[in-house]
């Protein structure tokens, strides 16, 4: 049986230990690095099927080891933070962050995010090949691209299938349960905040009128966007 190998970039020696241990407990193959640097060399030497990352590191943050193992090769992250700022979050969903969680954490919670991450990125249904269009939005499953205005907008992989979900459905509302289940595979009922951290993003890169929060709710695409 191939079990998977997980990176934990964390300078913070009892929480990796932590991390690392009940990781291991869990079945996966761990590795470790202190720093940023090392974190990037870890990363391209082993290849993890996901990373465990800390925003704030020696050498360079977590931010930039984020940026430079996404552009070797696409890689599920999940940041840990000390700080609860919504900056530094949005950042971190930009540049290729599947998810994040705040310290302190349950380690139940952060395994369950983790088993749940690589669900998904193990899932490769067949996108449909029609190219469909809301206002000035145009979305290609096929090419994973999206336009608006005929400008090409980069987006992550999570904030593609976040777009995606909502847009192939314009005018309905998702709960952030049927979201977090439908996109990240969680099942648990953590991470609603998750949600809006990568809504909070697409609207950066989209402008802010194409999403529509139902308070309370959820989330839809305006049909009028």
């Amino acid at each position: 049986m191939d079990f998977p190998t997980i990176a934990v970039i964390e300078d913070e020696s009892i929480i990796a230990a932590a991390v690392a241990a009940r990781l291991r407990r869990e079945g996966f193959k761990v590795e470790v690095a202190p720093d940023g640097p090392s974190g990037v060399e870890l990363c391209q030497r082993t290849r993890p099927d996901l990373v465990v990352l800390d925003v704030m590191l020696p050498g360079f943050d977590g931010l930039e080891v984020c940026r430079r193992i996404q552009r070797e090769r696409p890689v599920p992250v999940l940041m840990l933070t000390a700080r609860d700022s919504e900056t530094d979050m949005l950042v971190g969903l930009g540049i290729g962050a599947d998810d994040y969680m705040t310290k302190p954490f349950s380690p139940r919670e952060l395994v369950a995010r983790v088993r749940a991450l690589l669900r998904r990125v193990r899932k490769f249904p067949s996108p449909p090949e029609t190219i469909f269009r809301v206002g000035d939005l145009e979305v290609d499953p096929a090419r994973r691209q999206v336009r608006r205005e005929e400008e090409v907008i980069h987006l992550t992989p999570i904030e593609f299938e976040l777009l995606y979900t909502l847009a192939a459905r314009p005018g309905v509302v998702f709960t952030r349960e049927q979201l977090l289940s439908e996109i990240w595979g969680y099942r648990e009922g953590f991470g609603g905040r998750t949600v809006d951290s990568h809504v909070g993003a697409l609207r950066r890169k989209l402008g802010s009128d194409l999403l529509r929060t139902v308070h309370g709710v959820g989330y839809a695409v305006e049909v009028g966007g």
